[in-house]
Parts: structure tokens; sequence; C-alpha cells
């Protein structure tokens, strides 16, 4: 099994949980869902997240997802080395292990992710 990590708001997973799928904003721009390994999702949260607070982490097994998931570099740095997980469709619930509360810490970022969202 391999995990994978997507930050969502709470109201997107509710969304979710109402279809029976995820489908984020980034699958119509971008034709597919950002997701991170273990050691990239805090860099992530302290970039694109930081002060919000109504945020989980949806613990994705790969080997449950349906749509196609890729390793590919960023789009703003192509020539990087760094690989980021992305699903090119919707997320089947399933496919999701844990869902997790991601609060950030008194001054709005993140230093770790909660324990219970490690294997």
């Amino acid at each position: 099994m391999t995990t994978i990590y997507h930050i969502i708001s709470r109201s997107a997973w509710d969304a979710a949980q109402r279809a029976g799928v995820y489908h984020s904003v980034s699958l119509d721009s971008e034709g597919f869902i950002h997701f991170s390994d273990a050691k990239q999702v805090l860099r992530v949260a302290n970039a694109f997240y930081s002060g919000q607070t109504d945020l989980l982490v949806l613990v994705v097994d790969t080997d449950k997802v349906a749509a196609q998931v890729r390793y590919e570099a960023p789009a703003e740095a192509p020539e990087s080395s760094e690989r980021f997980p992305h699903i090119y469709g919707e997320l089947n619930l399933d496919a999701i292990v844990r869902v997790v509360e991601f609060p950030p810490d008194a001054d709005g970022k993140w230093l770790a992710l909660p324990p219970s969202a490690i294997d």
C-alpha cells in the first residue's frame, strides 16, 4: 500500500460525502487532483493553507484509487526532480483510509502531521 495525502476543507469533505466521490476544483482547471506524500504535505499546507482552521487530511491508499495516479514534477518547476502524486479523475471515497483533523498551531502553521495520519 502506498499512502498519499490531500488537504481538504471540511465543507468540501461534506460535499464529497453527499456526492459519493471527491471532485476538486483543480480537476476541472488542471485535469487532476493534487496530492502529497508524507514528506511533502506539511510544506504544501504551509505554502497554500496558512491560517485556515477548517481543514482535514484525507489519507488515501493508491492501490484502491479507481482513477489513474501519476507522480509528476510541479508545473511551476518542471525541471525539479521532486514528484507529487496527482489523481487524474474523481477520487472514489472507498480509497480513503482515514480522514484526520488538521488544525494549525497558534501561528497558523503546521509543524507535524497528526500521528493518526501516519501509517
